[in-house]
């Protein structure tokens, strides 16, 4: 029979058992707290919870999307990206299980790691408050009051082999022959012959220089040439010439985004040097030319500048 004292310790133990899976189902629901608002649990690795924001922030690091876009948990890009994420959280918790990660080496790389992190923290927060839709549109209105338009051509071109060939097509143009099918017959010109030698519309700065002169005072509906070029000897017909547009918000702001970004990087990193004691123990490089500008930061985001094309 049980005595009143182990009633009593069975019971008291009951109530520590009770509490200890309390405070882990307490533990487990604040793990299981999801890191950002409507953010989904996509997955659990012993236990461990990986949420959608994890596989997107993987596909923003391999530049799948950018940061910001929205990243479908149904596609085929999101489940890779959740299958490397399994992966790395695997393999990670292997090397721990080895002790790898009180090695010397791996603590370096680890805090290296955690540096890089907490800087791009900072860099995106102070650019988040300082690049806003206001600041964009008046940086676009400043650059729009100090652009200055140049003129547009629209024009079509037959390009053939001699001189003498294209005085020839010059006279059956002047006879009334259609440019448009003379330029398909005719034409050497492999990009333009089989829509009538049109061209678009350009400004005269992205022509090759023969094209330049030989249209630089020319009017509407004139035909010049022949003159020579690279490919051969050409004839051109002016159909429009008109200011050229404006560059609309939209198509400038990356540039602008861009600038705004560098600027800001650019005026923390000089505050932080100069209140900073940096020591440089190497001597400075000796076989690299000094250029006298000023370098953009580490931080800034990589430039790409899109060719000159024809507009149509």
């Amino acid at each position: 029979m049980k005595t009143f004292a182990s009633l009593r310790a069975l019971s008291m133990l009951s109530v520590m058992t009770c509490a200890l899976l309390l405070a882990a189902c307490g533990q487990n629901k604040v793990a299981e707290k999801p890191p950002e608002p409507g953010d989904t649990a996509v997955a659990r690795v012993n236990g461990q919870v990986i949420w959608a924001s994890d596989v997107k922030r993987e596909a923003v690091a391999q530049g799948l999307i950018s940061e910001g876009e929205p990243l479908d948990i149904s596609s085929e890009v999101f489940r890779q990206r959740l299958d490397e994420v399994i992966d790395q959280k695997l393999l990670a918790a292997e090397a721990a299980k080895r002790k790898l990660d009180k090695e010397t080496v791996a603590q370096r790389r680890l805090d290296a790691a955690r540096e890089r992190i907490l800087g791009d923290m900072l860099v995106e927060g102070v650019v988040e408050k300082a690049v806003t839709e206001d600041a964009i549109r008046k940086l676009y209105a400043e650059q729009q009051k100090l652009s200055k338009r140049s003129e547009e051509i629209r024009a079509r071109q037959i390009i053939v082999g001699s001189q003498a060939e294209a005085e020839s097509v010059k006279k059956l143009l002047a006879t009334g022959a259609s440019f448009d099918a003379l330029a398909m017959e005719r034409s050497t010109d492999q990009a333009t012959r089989f829509n009538g030698g049109d061209l678009g519309y350009f400004t005269l700065d992205v022509m090759p220089e023969p094209y330049g002169a030989a249209l630089k005072d020319a009017q509407k509906g004139q035909l010049v040439g022949p003159f020579a070029a690279e490919g051969g000897w050409v004839l051109v017909r002016v159909e429009d010439k008109r200011t050229e547009e404006p560059i609309t918000l939209e198509a400038a702001r990356p540039q602008i985004v861009r600038f705004l970004t560098y600027d800001q990087v650019r005026d923390i990193l000089e505050k932080l040097r100069g209140s900073a004691k940096v020591e440089m123990l190497i001597g400075k490089p000796q076989d690299a030319p000094n250029t006298g500008g000023a370098q953009e930061p580490a931080s800034a985001p990589p430039e790409t500048a899109p060719a000159p094309t024809a507009k149509n």
